[in-house]
């Protein structure tokens, strides 16, 4: 939600910020612009209210003058509309201050109250501007100091911690001034922040694609920290002015993997990127399925498996989906699961103690809601695990244990291949507890592992249908309501498909236990309204075909995710087929077709499917 970017440097910032923004934009966002402390001692600015490429095109035809240090920003309204006025950056009283800033401030309007008394002039209806204003009544403040280059940093310092001290909320914050046109100083507080050290300068941003081309090298800012961004250095202080020390991190993905590579979609190339994905999560983890992974990788001890009485998974949108399936992967083995929307935790988390396992699922690491789960969790004694794509990220700082899912990045909103990740995580996960816990033999461990191995390759057979896979999509493109169902183990994965499809196709879909059927959502099935069933070979097929039966009965036009043994005797108009593999497996493939399904009825619609409207990657406010 929300990007910001910063550089000062050697090359020419303008195009440098351009740039970081269009690789942001996968985050969702309605405005964007960028600010510049250009060598005259002036401050250059340039908003828009729509995308990037509009905001370049401005910048083209007003360029700046030479200019080191700048900082960019794309915005998803939260405080005021879609404007130019609301864009950031957002400047100060005096014009030569200006900001951008990633989160929410909770208590602005008190701030922004006082602020007024003191003759302070708004400009637009962000809580953002409150913080700029702050900064410049600091300054205020300290102007006896003196003018001096090194007086006039301790001056902008000073004022830009002191101004943070006062905040509340969530906040990752950028701020140039224009009498030192080469630095810029960042903060972060519960929101993500990241610091490149390149060759040609440095670098700072909400999210490590916006400067990868450049540098690898990184360093992931914590809660409460402050850095000094120079040409030639970084340091890092706390909100006392206390210097601080951060390890210096090489990134192993580069700019090449974040490109679209031929496909006409970020979202579709995920898709296909699956096989690998998967491949990439489970290597080196599965064999020998004996607790190995927990001891060596995780460091988790294998007295506390043993000992421990539930799992309490933790997660929002589609990473609670594959919470959802893995409640019933460690369900199968015996374990006490629970699953809750982050969102929704807190009174559960009163019921956690010492020997409970409390997972917490997300693709970034940043998902606000579920850090602060996590941290409830913890204060009720539970031990944490983080399920995980991103390296340094705020959640694997809060838990004890984490397990990177290694899928590389993955640029559509609507996430793909880092689903199918968390579950071949939760798989590995599962099969190495059953066996610590003697739920399952050495033998069955070993038919386990075998299955998961072969899971790359049935994703590629899948894959492969994609051109009938597509006709299927196409005969529905004009529907405007979808009925997703399925029972057991797919019961998670009717809900992910009802997701993607309102996701990127913008049309309403339900995804429900097909059990609940005759409990009220048959009562909307209407002559001609899709119902998409997954009725793969499952103890529960012929319930499900059961369903297939009384919608079809109803005039719903049947879509059945069948295998090579359910579909003889599914009760459908139309099939989509994926491999035979044991039930437990099975939603690793049967989400497959499900994504494709969307995807091409959102391609047949027109819709912007890699950045749909209103949402955004990662959800880094409440």
């Amino acid at each position: 939600m929300c990007g910001i970017t910063g550089y000062v440097g050697s090359r020419a910032a303008a195009d440098v910020l351009i740039d970081g923004l269009r690789r942001l934009e996968y985050r969702g966002y309605d405005s964007c612009g960028i600010a510049l402390a250009q060598k005259n001692g002036k401050l250059y600015l340039n908003r828009v209210s729509g995308r990037v490429e509009l905001l370049a095109s401005q910048v083209k035809e007003r360029p700046p003058q030479e200019s080191l240090a700048g900082i960019g920003h794309t915005r998803w309204a939260t405080h005021g509309a879609p404007s130019e006025e609301n864009a950031h950056p957002h400047t100060d009283c005096t014009g030569e201050l200006v900001v951008v800033h990633n989160g929410i401030i909770e208590n602005y309007l008190r701030l922004k109250g006082m602020l007024i008394k003191g003759g302070h002039k708004f400009k637009s209806e962000t809580d953002t501007e409150t913080i700029v204003h702050l900064i410049e009544e600091e300054l205020k403040k300290n102007s006896f100091y003196g003018d001096s280059p090194e007086i006039l940093e301790k001056r902008f310092f000073d004022a830009f911690r002191n101004a943070l001290k006062q905040l509340e909320g969530s906040f990752a914050v950028s701020a140039i001034w224009s009498r030192l046109p080469e630095m810029i100083l960042s903060a972060r507080m519960h929101s993500p922040l990241v610091i490149g050290k390149g060759e040609d300068g440095n670098f700072s941003a909400s999210d490590v694609s916006a400067f990868l081309k450049y540098t690898k090298k990184v360093y992931f800012a914590e809660d409460g920290d402050i850095a000094e961004i120079k040409k030639d250095s970084i340091k890092f202080y706390d909100f006392e002015g206390r210097p601080l020390e951060r390890p210096l991190t090489e990134i192993e993905w580069d700019a090449a993997m974040a490109e679209k590579g031929g496909y006409d979609h970020f979202m579709l190339k995920e898709i296909h990127e699956q096989p690998s994905a998967v491949e990439n999560t489970l290597r080196g983890r599965v064999m020998p399925m004996d607790g190995t992974i927990l001891r060596q990788e995780l460091k988790m001890p294998d007295d506390f498996v043993k000992g421990m009485e539930q799992i309490q998974f933790i997660a929002c949108g589609t990473a609670n989906h594959a919470a959802l399936v893995g409640c019933r992967i460690f369900g199968s083995f015996g374990i006490p699961c629970f699953a809750e929307y982050a969102s929704e935790f807190s009174d559960r988390a009163k019921l956690l103690n010492c020997r409970t396992l409390a997972i917490a699922i997300s693709q970034s690491g940043e998902t606000l809601d579920t850090i602060i789960a996590v941290r409830e969790a913890r204060a009720a004694g539970a031990k944490i695990l983080a399920i995980t794509n991103t390296v340094g990220s705020t959640l694997t700082r809060e838990a004890d244990y984490t397990l990177y899912t290694r899928c590389g990045p993955e640029i559509g909103v609507a996430s793909t291949k880092a689903f199918l990740g968390q579950l071949a995580a939760l798989y590995i996960l599962a099969g190495h507890f059953a066996v610590l816990r003697g739920a399952m033999p050495a033998g069955k461990a070993a038919d386990y592992a075998a299955e998961l191995l072969k899971l790359p390759r049935h994703i590629e057979k899948i894959l492969k249908d994609e051109k009938s896979i597509r006709k299927t999509a196409e005969l529905f493109a004009k529907s405007e309501h979808f009925l997703f169902i399925s029972r057991r183990f797919n019961y998670p994965i009717a809900l992910e498909g009802a997701l993607k499809i309102k996701e990127i196709s913008y049309v309403h879909a339900e995804g429900y236990a097909a059990g609940e059927m005759k409990h009220g959502p048959i009562a909307i099935i209407y002559p001609g309204m899709p119902v998409i069933a997954i009725a793969v070979s499952s103890e529960n097929l012929e319930l499900v075909n059961g369903n297939m039966a009384e919608s079809k009965a109803r005039g719903a036009d049947v879509l059945a995710i069948v295998d090579g043994k359910s579909a003889a005797v599914a009760k459908a108009a139309h099939y989509i087929k994926v491999p035979t593999v044991p039930e437990i497996f099975s939603p690793m493939l049967t989400v497959i077709p499900l994504q494709m399904f969307a995807y091409y009825i959102a391609l047949a619609k027109g819709c912007d499917i890699d950045k749909p409207r209103n949402l955004a990657k990662s959800v880094t406010v409440r």
